[in-house]
C-alpha cells in the first residue's frame, strides 16, 4: 500500500497517460510489455517508468515484465475512476458546449449533473442532453444534487465572484478555464487549471525552434 503523501505530483500527473496508452494495448490484446518496450511507445525512460511505479509497489516481476490487465486495473485504482464525482458546469458558451460534447467524462470518474449560465439568451435552452439552468438557481441546484466538482468556463471575474459560494455549496474541485487563481485565496480544494493561450504559447515557441 502507498502513502499518497509520499508520491509527487509529477508522478501522478504521468498516471493518466500510463493508463491511456495501457487501454491501447488492451484493445491490441498485448497481455505483457517490458519498461522497456513502454518507453519506446510512450518516450518516456524506462528508468522513469520504473521509478514511478516503484511509488505504488512496483507492479511488475523482474525478468518478466508488467502484465498489462493489472497494470491498467491497478492505475485504475489509483485514479478512483470508479468513485463517480457529481460535476456541475458554469458557462454554456462555445468553450462550455465544446466541453460538455466530450463524451467520456464518466470514464474518467465524473458526471455532469448540471449546466448554469446567466446570459437569458442561453437559459432554457439544451446543450447536448443538459438543460441549462438559471445561475440564480446554483445554491438550490448544489443542495439537492450534491455535486463535489465545477467545471468554469467563464471568465476572471465571474469565477472570482462564484468562488467562495461555491466552496461554501461543498465543491471541493476546480477544472478551471478561468484565468482566476483560486489557490491565492483557498487551500483545501483541487484545482487543475486549463490555460489554452499557454499551450498555444508554448507550441508556437516549439514550431520556432524547430531544428532541421
Amino acid at each position: 500500500m502507498f502513502n499518497k503523501n509520499d508520491v509527487s505530483m509529477s508522478v501522478i500527473r504521468r498516471l493518466p497517460r500510463y493508463y491511456r496508452f495501457l487501454d491501447k494495448l488492451l484493445k491490441k490484446d498485448i497481455l505483457k510489455i517490458s519498461s522497456r518496450e513502454l518507453s519506446e511507445i510512450m518516450g518516456i525512460t524506462a528508468s522513469q517508468i520504473r521509478q514511478d511505479f516503484h511509488c505504488f509497489g512496483g507492479f511488475g516481476q523482474q525478468g518478466y515484465g508488467y502484465n498489462v490487465k493489472i497494470l491498467h486495473e491497478s492505475i485504475e485504482s489509483i485514479l478512483n475512476i470508479a468513485s463517480i464525482k457529481k460535476s456541475i458546469l458554469i458557462g454554456a458558451g462555445n468553450l462550455g458546449r465544446a466541453i460538455v460534447s466530450y463524451a467520456n467524462f464518466k470514464d474518467k470518474g465524473f458526471k455532469i449533473v448540471g449546466v448554469f449560465d446567466k446570459d437569458p439568451n442561453l437559459i432554457g435552452k439544451n446543450i447536448g442532453n443538459y438543460f441549462i439552468e438559471d445561475i440564480k438557481l446554483l445554491c438550490e441546484y448544489c443542495k439537492k444534487y450534491k455535486p463535489t466538482v465545477a467545471i468554469l468556463c467563464i471568465p476572471q471575474a465571474s469565477a472570482e465572484k462564484l468562488s467562495k459560494t461555491l466552496i461554501d455549496l461543498g465543491i471541493k474541485g476546480f477544472w478551471n478555464f478561468s484565468h482566476y487563481d483560486f489557490t491565492k485565496k483557498f487551500d483545501k480544494i483541487a484545482v487543475e487549471n486549463v490555460h489554452l493561450s499557454d499551450s498555444l504559447l508554448t507550441l508556437g515557441f516549439q514550431v520556432d525552434n524547430l531544428s532541421y
